[in-house]
């Protein structure tokens, strides 16, 4: 699909983007001469993804050495911000979601990278980043996100596990049946934990809701989930969003210590928990992956196609990037869009962006992952919608839902009035600019 996109930078922060030429365009390169080039991570040490693309690529380009540079994982786009306008950024990095690629690609911050993406052909998420025919980034990841659940955690409450068949009713229920029969059996568990994240309700609301549109302004379809959110809260079902902020909890810690059992998240955790187990960090237990819930039965069983979200994850180059680097940035990312490359990510249980059958069973064949069919299924059998639909006015509209998910998870505001001033906020503050 070809988007164009206006010549105008709306956001404050693009304009600190715009920065003028690239470095060394006609200099003359020597393709064997040994080079070095830079690339942006985060938390390098639990997300093996980046040296493993490293490492498969230099296999392979002994004279390349690709070099790691990690950034924070919650700041990443601040900082990677701050880095292309200071001229310090690396040679290559990431596009964690599609929310700020408008941003990056509108003020000139990344090089046309299209003969990069022929190894992708047919593969939906290379769309997002093209503009005018021409790709600014490769897609390496795409994860979805499903649900992940405790096999030993449903049998010791008596709770029969999901099927594939769950609507989000399904799953409440659910849920609280967990949370009485955990406390029955003894075990300190809540029926399920939802991470602070905004996607772990607006990323499923947007997805599924028939005709909604994050860019109309019209944020109704939000109050579902929200209330729902709300009454597994009140319940006890989850921890509030309040406790999760207060004692920094993670995610990962929750279910991976079993102290809930279930967890709605991106197949990304696959990779984290497998380490983890082999680390201590996370128990040695029985778990599956089921599809997300859905929003009616009309998407659920094996028989039909499940709907999800989950942006890509993508890499660009950074067009301040010596010749001679951009070069070997771009033999980097047709690597990166190889079937190697997946199976390379696929062994270390991360999604590549091109899912095929190798690609899964690489994945399947790692120790610990479940080998049920349910989770062969979830993984590998779903519709993608993007969380944040490419536009000018994205970033703005994310900020001020992020806001307005704390303000009705914290209970400071009431649901319908939450809703109806950030549909005020995106008319005034965004949608207008």
């Amino acid at each position: 699909m070809k988007r164009t996109m206006p010549a105008a930078i709306a956001a404050a922060t693009a304009l600190a983007l715009v920065l003028a030429g690239c470095g060394g365009e006609d200099e003359p390169t020597d393709p064997n001469a040994p080079v070095t080039i830079t690339l942006a991570g985060w938390s390098l040490s639990t997300t093996p993804e980046f040296k493993t693309l490293a490492d498969g690529f230099h296999a392979t380009h002994p004279n390349v050495t690709v070099e790691l540079k990690e950034y924070d994982t919650t700041n990443y786009d601040t900082q990677m911000t701050a880095d292309l306008a200071a001229g310090t950024a690396p040679d290559v990095y990431v596009m964690k979601n599609l929310k700020n690629f408008y941003t990056y690609q509108n003020g000139g911050q990344l090089l046309d990278v299209s003969s990069a993406t022929s190894g992708l052909s047919g593969v939906s998420s290379v769309a997002a980043y093209q503009v005018d025919g021409k790709a600014y980034a490769v897609p390496y990841r795409q994860d979805s996100w499903v649900l992940f659940y405790n096999k030993d955690l449903f049998a010791k409450a008596k709770v029969n596990p999901p099927d594939g068949s769950w609507t989000w009713d399904d799953y409440a229920t659910a849920a609280k049946a967990l949370t009485t029969g955990l406390k029955v059996a003894g075990a300190k568990a809540t029926g399920t934990y939802q991470h602070v994240f905004q996607s772990t309700v607006q990323g499923f609301a947007l997805a599924q809701t028939p005709d909604a549109d994050l860019l109309s302004g019209d944020f109704s379809y939000l109050k579902p989930y929200y209330q729902r959110s709300l009454d597994l809260q009140a319940a006890g079902a989850q921890p509030t969003f309040g406790t999760a902020n207060t004692n920094k909890l993670t995610y990962q810690a929750q279910f991976g210590k079993q102290q809930s059992a279930m967890l709605l998240m991106g197949t990304w955790y696959i990779a984290t928990l497998l380490k983890q187990r082999t680390t201590g960090d996370a128990d040695t237990f029985e778990w599956g992956i089921a599809p997300a819930p859905q929003f009616d039965k009309s998407t659920t069983g094996t028989s039909a196609t499940p709907v999800t979200f989950g942006d890509p994850t993508g890499l660009g180059i950074n067009p301040k990037a010596s010749k001679a680097k951009q070069d070997a940035a771009k033999q980097f990312l047709t690597y990166v869009a190889s079937e190697d490359a997946g199976k390379a990510l696929a062994g270390i249980g991360i999604t590549p962006a091109q899912v095929t059958d190798a690609v899964t069973q690489t994945l399947f064949g790692l120790q610990g992952v479940p080998q049920d069919d349910l989770s062969r299924f979830a993984y590998a059998k779903h519709t993608i919608k993007p969380e944040n639909p490419v536009s000018k006015h994205t970033a703005g509209l994310q900020n001020l839902l992020n806001e307005t998910h704390s303000a009705i998870l914290s209970d400071s505001t009431p649901l319908d009035k939450a809703i109806t001033d950030a549909q005020a906020r995106a008319k005034n503050e965004v949608l207008n600019q």
